[in-house]
């Protein structure tokens, strides 16, 4: 299984390398049906070492450090790592770095994420291209955003997960820079500029965190540090933990640092929104729980109270934005901020039910907020604009399955019970109600009612969105309005997210039953 763990981050690679060589009159279609071959290949890949990772099995197995009663499928500890499909060499032994990869059910179900989104952008490119053109340099893109993202998840040692951490920056730099909003030439490219500029910044400080622990453990592989924690909340240790945690709550991204966000969804592609937001915002977080936790405990225990209340802000602030926009992509941006809040607020509970909630939610919101990208490129594909006021009205008459979709992918964002959205904020405020013995409880109940009160604000943003775009009278709008309704692509495209959404938020255990935090 270490050789399928390589090849799920070599095939994207290559294939992205002989898409740049392919002559430059390649048809994009022949781009897009390779993409396409090769995403699903790796989506497969990912879902064998899923399944290779859960399935009962009979005594005990090693899996990294312990040996596991595998009656039961493996449940993480908290700080330490039980590394399947695990491939540990020496690299760069004058630095003490590993290539060092392996997953768990912690960071597999993130890949398994991370392949099912690529390959539904690049089977959607099939028939939907960008304007300008040049998909086969999207296609490719696309798989090297692919490569580093699962890089990422599979990472367990710390400088190799900056580097794959790094990978992502460029390509998505490029997607919105070339393939975003034609109509916004200088808007498009401020924002990509500053995607790029506030990002380098978070992982510049990343990386310096990672060095002072590595100074205070002398190591930087994650299993080891996973076993002997660096000790103390204060001092060196603190210092790493903040610096740490600024540099992942960029990319999350946390208030006051999710300035770069709503633009860079505004002016990306479709597929370029679709990545960032049901992937690459997932990276911080990741972080947080993959490293932040185990590594740095006592130190992590010292800022908990601070990472709740900005994650906090950032939940009322994200909805208070949504209620005031007039954009559907950037609406769509800034609730994201909202519930990468909520994951924060999780995470710094530092509680199995908190931890819990954070990882489901993680999971809920790349699946819907995928299928709301997906959306909100349809509709402005099929008005030329995603602003509301241009939009007009009565989409239940105009595009009525699109319509229903969107109300559909609203009501699951905004937690109703019996979808995706809900477990996770569930679990997330129960969390915060019972936070971790070292945590001051008094202050995470304020900070689970105010949460409870964005929880709110999120149903009136979205219930207001599906009235502005959904419901009115069809001829107040242009003739032009009225377009084609969902294509035979879009729906392909769309089920599965639509099906996961349904089956997360009727069968929870699917996922919870795997994540135990004593």
């Amino acid at each position: 299984m270490s050789l399928l763990l390589i090849a799920l981050l070599a095939v994207p690679a290559l294939t992205a390398a002989i898409l740049w060589a392919l002559p430059a009159d390649t048809g994009d279609r022949v781009a897009a049906i390779v993409g396409s071959i090769v995403s699903g290949l790796v989506l497969v890949g990912s879902a064998v070492l899923w399944w290779d990772l859960i399935r009962p099995r009979g005594g005990p197995v090693t899996l990294g450090l312990a040996a596991i009663d595998l009656e039961n499928p493996p449940r993480p500890l908290p700080g330490k790592i039980h590394a399947f499909a695990e491939t540990d060499s020496s690299w760069i032994p004058s630095l003490d770095v590993r290539f060092h990869l392996g997953v768990d059910t912690i960071s597999l179900p993130l890949i398994v994420l991370t392949a099912l989104l690529v390959f539904l952008c690049c089977l959607y490119s099939l028939r939907v291209t960008p304007r300008i053109g040049r998909t086969r340099s999207l296609i490719a893109l696309l798989l090297v955003i692919e490569t580093g993202v699962i890089g990422t998840f599979s990472a367990l040692d710390l400088v190799l997960f900056f580097l794959f951490f790094e990978v992502v920056l460029i390509p998505m730099w490029l997607v919105i820079d070339i393939w975003g909003d034609d109509h916004d030439p200088a808007g498009r490219r401020r924002a990509a500029t500053t995607f790029v500029l506030m990002t380098v910044f978070g992982s510049a400080l990343m990386l310096l965190g990672f060095l002072l622990v590595h100074r205070q453990a002398g190591t930087f592989d994650l299993e080891v540090l996973g076993e002997n924690p660096v000790a103390g909340g204060h001092g060196i240790a603190l210092v790493a933990a903040v610096l740490i945690a600024v540099g992942l709550a960029v990319k999350m991204p946390l208030w006051p640092l999710h300035i770069w966000l709503p633009d860079a969804h505004a002016k990306a592609p479709t597929v370029g929104s679709v990545l960032l937001a049901g992937v690459l915002l997932k990276l911080g977080s990741y972080g947080m729980i993959r490293i932040l936790l185990p590594v740095l405990p006592d130190a992590t225990a010292t800022i908990a109270p601070y990472l709740a209340g900005f994650s906090t802000v950032a939940i009322i602030a994200g909805s208070l934005a949504c209620l005031a926009q007039t954009d559907v992509k950037r609406l769509i941006a800034y609730s994201s901020v909202g519930h990468m809040g909520f994951i924060g607020l999780g995470i710094a509970t530092m509680s199995p039910e908190g931890l819990s909630g954070a990882l489901y939610a993680n999971i809920a919101h790349g699946i819907i907020t995928g299928l709301l990208f997906f959306l909100a490129g349809a509709i402005k594909d099929r008005h030329d604009t995603s602003d509301l006021r241009a939009i007009g009205r009565a989409l239940y008459a105009r595009l009525p399955r699109i319509g229903g979709l969107l109300t559909f992918a609203c009501l699951a964002s905004l937690g109703l019970p019996g979808l995706a959205g809900f477990w996770g904020e569930m679990l997330i405020l129960l969390g915060a109600y019972h936070p971790a013995d070292v945590l001051p409880r008094t202050t995470f109940l304020v900070l689970m009612v105010i949460a409870g009160l964005g929880a709110v604000l999120t149903a009136a943003y979205f219930l207001k969105l599906i009235r502005q775009l959904n419901q009115g009278d069809p001829a107040e709008n242009p003739a032009s309005a009225f377009a084609v309704d969902l294509s035979r692509i879009e729906l392909i495209t769309w089920a599965p997210l639509v099906v996961l959404t349904v089956v997360l938020g009727l069968w929870p255990p699917f996922l919870l039953d795997y994540w135990t935090f004593a």
